[in-house]
């Protein structure tokens, strides 16, 4: 059911934190005939699940879905399982690698569990687009390509970098942009949403819609989070991502390590704190600590609620004003097996906690410094360590284990 809120205050409810709208005015238009006929807009947001983790970055316009679902519209959630095989050439300088069928249904599986979060899934209409591209036959797909020309593709920033430049485009990357506009035709969606770097697939979903004698959606995009580093686009491979399934202190500790220039984006694209009070802890009065905290806050209590947000933020004064261990440390099991002589590789010893995945990160986070053990920093990343029982390994600021040896 609608909820009672007329379109005007729905537009402007919706038009927070977003960059493009094309076109607003059909936007107000769709919203102004779904309150006057009772029938919600039908609301698409595609999700590649080309990594395990979503972090607060790229849930962002999921919490816009998330409004739009408040507002009584209806959530259509594609799971990418057939456009992650190709690889989203967006804002990248050369071809991704192509994924395995089973890593991308083992990445869908933990995308849905992560999107509970933040959509009633019980509202949620959740379809993957191998429904429909699998039955696809090859004419099929000429009719479809035939509906979009080189020179049009070429307008893409990325592509035309990447042509102007001499750096090789493959053939399938220009599917991508067509599969994507295709969901959109077999969905019959009114709005897409996506980060801005996604309006060019976006607006092909118009023009194939048009093809297809249906009413064009609307292409409504988000902006792109930086990372915790304050540099680059938030990623997991950068290392300077916020994870959603985090647990609360380790969110609130990184989040206590943004930079004070980017907590207003923060604030508006990652948490639910209102405008006015925004305003209020960034004006000069308001020490930049004691905004960021409760911006760190209002971020965990977007994903765990209140309760485990204060919890964190008691955790991080303790841990980092009165310099103590957590009152909570996990423990990692290193079996006797892997040790020599009870002793053990430290990059071994990152990786079995689960603060590494790869040799290769494990040795940058020794390099980069912030790994101790009982207290002493470890700067060699061929140092083999004598492995106590119950000795505290730290990386970073955050992150501690308590280390359990057994048969």
């Amino acid at each position: 059911m609608m909820m009672p809120q007329d379109p005007k205050s729905q537009l402007e409810t919706l038009k927070r934190g977003t960059i493009d709208i094309v076109r607003e005015e059909e936007l107000l238009e769709k919203l102004q005939r779904s309150y006057r006929e009772n029938r919600p807009l039908r609301v698409k947001l595609g999700l590649d699940p080309t990594a395990p983790d979503i972090h607060i970055g790229n849930a962002i316009p999921l919490q816009k879905l998330k409004k739009f679902q408040e507002l009584g519209h209806q959530a259509v959630l594609i799971i990418g399982d057939y456009t992650a095989l190709v690889g989203d050439p967006a804002g990248v300088n050369k071809t991704r690698p192509m994924l395995s069928r089973e890593e991308v249904m083992a990445n869908a599986k933990t995308y849905l569990q992560q999107v509970g979060k933040i959509l009633d899934l019980s509202r949620t209409e959740i379809v993957y687009n191998s429904q429909w591209f699998e039955e696809m036959g090859f004419s099929e797909i000429l009719r479809l390509t035939s509906k979009m020309t080189v020179a049009r593709m070429l307008e893409r920033d990325d592509f035309s970098q990447r042509y102007a430049t001499g750096t090789p485009i493959s053939l399938h990357e220009f599917l991508y942009p067509l599969m994507q506009g295709y969901d959109s035709v077999m969905v019959r969606s009114d709005v897409e949403l996506g980060g801005t770097d996604q309006l060019f697939s976006l607006l092909v979903g118009r023009d194939l819609q048009r093809d297809f004698g249906q009413e064009p959606q609307v292409a409504l995009t988000t902006p792109l989070l930086e990372g915790i580093d304050g540099n680059k686009k938030m990623s997991k491979s950068l290392c300077n991502y916020i994870g959603i399934t985090e647990e609360p202190a380790q969110i609130f500790g990184k989040a206590m390590s943004i930079k004070d220039d980017l907590m207003k984006k923060y604030f508006v694209l990652a948490t639910d704190v209102d405008d006015g009070r925004i305003d209020e802890l960034l004006a000069h009065g308001v020490h930049p600590r004691q905004a960021k905290a409760e911006l760190a806050r209002a971020i965990v209590r977007r994903y765990w609620g209140e309760e485990a947000a204060s919890l964190a933020a008691q955790e991080f004064d303790r841990v980092f004003k009165a310099h103590e261990l957590p009152e909570q440390i996990q423990e990692v099991i290193i079996p006797r097996g892997e040790l020599k002589d009870g002793r053990l590789w430290m990059v071994r010893l990152l990786i079995l906690a689960g603060f590494a995945t790869t040799n290769s990160d494990a040795r940058r986070l020794i390099t980069q410094g912030g790994v101790h053990l009982d207290g002493k920093e470890v700067t060699d990343p061929k140092a083999d360590i004598e492995v106590t029982p119950g000795m505290i390994l730290k990386v970073g600021r955050r992150r501690f284990a308590r280390v359990v040896v057994k048969d």
